[in-house]
């Protein structure tokens, strides 16, 4: 799980939802009319912008901004370090039978043992990749969508609230509720995308990059096992791919693996 997306969710939760209830009355943030025109409205545009099938798929999109299941890049380095050694000492259809958690690494390795051309593996892995991209753009682009429509919906239901309101301006009973009607639109609109769709959106795309990033490594990776480099000079192209803090640790934990 990422802990920073749910503390980041429960703090911001907790921090109004304080606000709120130390005020003198926190029932009148509840409002069924407010809390219709955000939500229903946004869905609604979201329906409009996005085929169905996609919009429904969002709430298992939503789940990779709660779980981190990125691989971390110097560990997927010290695996391909580990096959171009084990290729260069025994042979390249010596890789078929390692096992291999990576889905994508471990469908490169099969096409490198299948004799597949490099041209032709490098083009094929490279789809794979820009397949995911697009994957990944779309559902960024939904919750932008949401986040998008639900403050222009709270903008709709602040309209509604004060024609409403300037309608009943006879009778003054009428003009504290409409008045909440118009101004709880704003709030909710604004909470949704500034607390929630917006954030995810970040993540999501946060999570696209590091994804890729270990695509990149794992390409540039087989490429250098399938013209037979040397392991060391594999490692030190992948590690380029890191943070400077970070390649010192992976070429010391290679060099205790081969070590041992």
């Amino acid at each position: 799980m990422d802990l920073a997306t749910i503390i980041g969710l429960v703090l911001g939760l907790i921090l109004i939802g304080s606000a709120i209830g130390t005020g003198p009355a926190p029932m009148a943030f509840v409002n069924m009319p407010s809390v219709l025109i955000v939500i229903g409205g946004t869905i609604a545009a979201t329906l409009v912008r996005f085929p169905l099938k996609v919009v429904l798929s969002t709430f298992r999109v939503a789940a990779n901004a709660f779980r981190d299941k990125v691989e971390p890049p110097f560990a997927l380095i010290t695996k391909v370090v580990e096959l171009a050694e084990k290729s260069r000492r025994d042979s390249l259809l010596s890789l078929e039978n390692v096992p291999i958690e990576d889905v994508f690494l471990k469908k490169g390795i099969q096409l490198c043992v299948d004799g597949t051309e490099p041209e032709v593996l490098r083009e094929t892995l490279r789809t794979e990749m820009d397949g995911i991209v697009e994957r990944h753009k779309l559902g960024q682009r939904i919750f932008r969508g949401l986040g998008d429509a639900a403050p222009a919906f709270g903008m709709i239901g602040t309209l509604v609230g004060l024609v409403n309101m300037l309608v009943k301006m006879d009778d003054p009973s009428q003009i504290g509720p409409q008045m909440a009607v118009a101004l709880l639109t704003t709030f909710y609109g604004s909470m949704i995308a500034n607390l929630f769709a917006l954030p995810i959106a970040d993540k999501l795309g946060e999570r696209s990059t590091l994804e890729l990033q270990n695509k990149e490594i794992v390409i540039q990776g087989i490429m250098g096992i399938l013209a037979a480099n040397h392991p060391r000079v594999v490692e030190t192209r992948l590690v380029s791919y890191l943070e400077p803090s970070v390649r010192g640790q992976v070429m010391e934990m290679s060099k205790k693996t081969k070590a041992a």
